[in-house]
């Protein structure tokens, strides 16, 4: 009984195959990541949105504009995403964030747009999907002085314990990708190790960062469960215990339905 809590589904061609396979695999849940596309605008968040509509039960959507994608958004685009995200099928904003590795925005308009979602978040009393990369001290530094009560996550997770204590003061969640299971990721795994066990969640970022011994092909949700399997032998706890903790972190970070399992 997992949930995938990062999946970007519009990337699948056979993605009634790739859902097929994900139910299969146990997963009672996929969090469909909605986002401005280029040539598209904002209405690339539109088939998250359809997916959630379509099976609440089994799809949540989010909508946001990327860090990549800070300098191209426009205020009409703001427009379409406050609309989208007060849309009660719309579970977080996102993911939004910082991302100075690639710096395929200027990093004074990646600061700007991130502090306009978290301020939407706020306003309309939803989580936040947070995308950091190389820049963990100024994005804790502005979720210190702009999140909202209603807190949310850090996705794909890929830094060290000491950026993981900062997000963890905030009230935010660290979601764990399958880079917990690259053999360079000695740090992501102290900490996960580490973490509260009610503060950590589980996801595939796919079509990427598919894990082990799946690395370097395409990812798809089922794969969620060999990151669970990783977590849980990081933690030694049961594999059972393990999906029920994460399954249950993701639907009150995410307010997702179902309850606990």
């Amino acid at each position: 009984m997992l949930v995938d809590a990062h999946a970007h589904l519009d990337a699948y061609s056979d993605r009634a195959e790739v859902v097929a396979r994900a139910k299969a695999a146990g997963l009672v849940h996929v969090v469909a990541v909605g986002q401005w596309r280029e040539g598209a605008g904002m209405a690339g968040a539109q088939d998250a949105i359809a997916l959630a509509k379509e099976d609440r039960s089994f799809f949540s959507a989010t909508a946001g504009i990327h860090p990549h994608d800070a300098a191209r958004a426009t205020e009409a685009d703001f427009v379409e995403l406050r609309r989208m995200c007060a849309d009660p099928d719309v579970a977080a904003v996102g993911e939004c964030g910082l991302d100075f590795h690639y710096d395929r925005s200027p990093r004074d308009l990646q600061r700007s747009v991130f502090v306009r979602q978290i301020r939407l978040a706020k306003e309309l009393g939803k989580p936040l999907v947070v995308h950091t990369r190389e820049a963990d001290v100024e994005t804790a530094q502005i979720l210190r002085a702009e999140l909202g009560p209603d807190g949310g996550l850090i996705h794909c997770f890929t830094s060290d314990w000491a950026a993981a204590q900062r997000y963890l003061a905030l009230g935010m969640h660290l979601s764990f990708s399958g880079v917990l299971t690259f053999r360079n990721a000695g740090a992501v795994r102290d900490a996960a190790g580490r973490a509260p066990l009610d503060r950590i969640l589980v996801e595939t970022d796919c079509p990427f960062l598919a894990p082990v011994p799946h690395r370097g092909k395409r990812n798809e949700p089922a794969y969620v469960a060999l990151t669970a399997a990783e977590l849980a032998r990081l933690r030694a706890l049961p594999a059972d215990e393990l999906a029920k903790a994460t399954t249950e972190n993701a639907r009150r970070a995410l307010r997702l339905p179902g309850g606990s399992p």
